[in-house]
């Protein structure tokens, strides 16, 4: 009698209560502490794809899987998934795997800062076990929840997840408008019907900057985003690309993010107009006391430039910076990337005492 080559099934789950989740949120980091290339992460989304097609990148070093159909062809559950994932990145590509599991993205997402590095979080999607997950965090440590949002909650006595999920709607609504008061109060009760869209690393291109110590300066954060600003102009420059969307991301002290999100005017790689959006996008966050580890700049929706519509202009100033920054792009071309660098990205120098 031949043997069957198929792997058991797995048993379903029991109705009710407890239910195995299926998605996966994973954040990379190198072993040796280097921020991820391109290439690496481009090799780390191949290696997602071996478990599942349902992947959705989230450069520079994040990403979102959905394996609940690939369960019962590894005989695994998504805990034992993740864990192939975290030893097979370590493995074949010298980079640790943060791994939250859940039922849905934002909890995933938050089971993944919640847990230590290279470790794996599991959040069981049922209601209990998502209530006490989510009971005494802090209002901040809800994703889509910025500090100026916290402190607007914190005013009215809601500076913990479980007393947002209690509070009414409408007090909700009331205090943070009426969208915004029906998100928050989905999601501190866990809700997120948010799915994982497949994508490829290339529809975006990413950088980020994390400063030696927690940075509470706003010109150093604003020289690192003209830094980051620039860079991804020269790279989308170079690739023949330009961006419809400009994304922030700050990581504080306490490994907590705020992701901010700005369409910009028009399809553009100018360097001048992706600073200002960075900035935009960085003042209107309010971060007056905060400690940020790190900010992140993803340009987003990319075409090719020749298929971008670009709005005409007669301001010769205009076109003089698009004049200048093509022969920098050139001066860059032939003498390396470090030749020209916006001044003020150069940290000022202290002047001697005079005499």
């Amino acid at each position: 009698m031949t043997p069957d080559p198929r792997p058991p099934a797995v048993p379903p789950a029991p109705s009710g209560g407890h239910r195995p989740p299926g998605l996966l949120h994973i954040r990379f980091t190198a072993a040796d502490g280097t921020p991820l290339s391109a290439d690496r992460f481009e090799q780390l989304l191949r290696l997602l794809a071996r478990f599942t097609p349902v992947t959705e990148a989230l450069p520079p070093d994040a990403a979102l899987a959905d394996v609940r159909g690939a369960l019962r062809y590894f005989d695994r559950d998504a805990e034992g998934i993740a864990e192939l994932i975290r030893l097979r990145a370590l493995a074949w590509h010298g980079v640790r795997c943060t791994i939250g599991v859940a039922g849905n993205p934002l909890l995933a997402r938050m089971a993944a800062q919640a847990a230590a590095p290279g470790e794996i979080q599991v959040v069981p999607d049922d209601a209990a076990a998502v209530g006490a997950f989510l009971d005494r965090r802090p209002a901040s440590a809800l994703h889509g929840i910025g500090p100026a949002t916290a402190r607007a909650l914190s005013a009215y006595g809601l500076d913990s997840i479980g007393r947002i999920a209690a509070a009414p709607p409408a007090t909700l609504q009331r205090i943070l408008g009426a969208k915004t008061g029906r998100s928050v109060h989905e999601r501190a009760r866990g809700i997120d019907p948010t799915p994982v869209v497949p994508n490829a690393a290339s529809r975006s291109m990413a950088a980020e900057h994390r400063f030696a110590h927690d940075e509470l300066d706003p010109v150093r954060r604003r020289r690192a985003l003209l830094s980051l600003a620039d860079g991804l102009g020269v790279r989308m420059r170079a690739a023949g690309q330009v961006a419809r969307a400009l994304t922030l991301t700050v990581r504080y002290a306490d490994r907590s993010t705020t992701t901010r999100t700005r369409r910009l005017d028009g399809p553009t790689a100018h360097g001048p107009a992706l600073t200002e959006a960075a900035y935009a996008l960085h003042a209107a966050l309010g971060l007056q006391r905060a400690r940020v580890r790190s900010v992140a700049l993803r340009a987003e929706d990319l075409c090719r430039a020749e298929r971008a519509a670009r709005q005409l202009t007669f301001d010769p100033a205009d076109e003089k910076a698009h004049r200048i920054e093509a022969a920098v792009d050139r001066a860059r071309a032939r003498f390396g990337a470090g030749a020209v660098h916006p001044a003020a990205t150069l940290r000022p120098r202290s002047r001697p005492a005079q005499p």
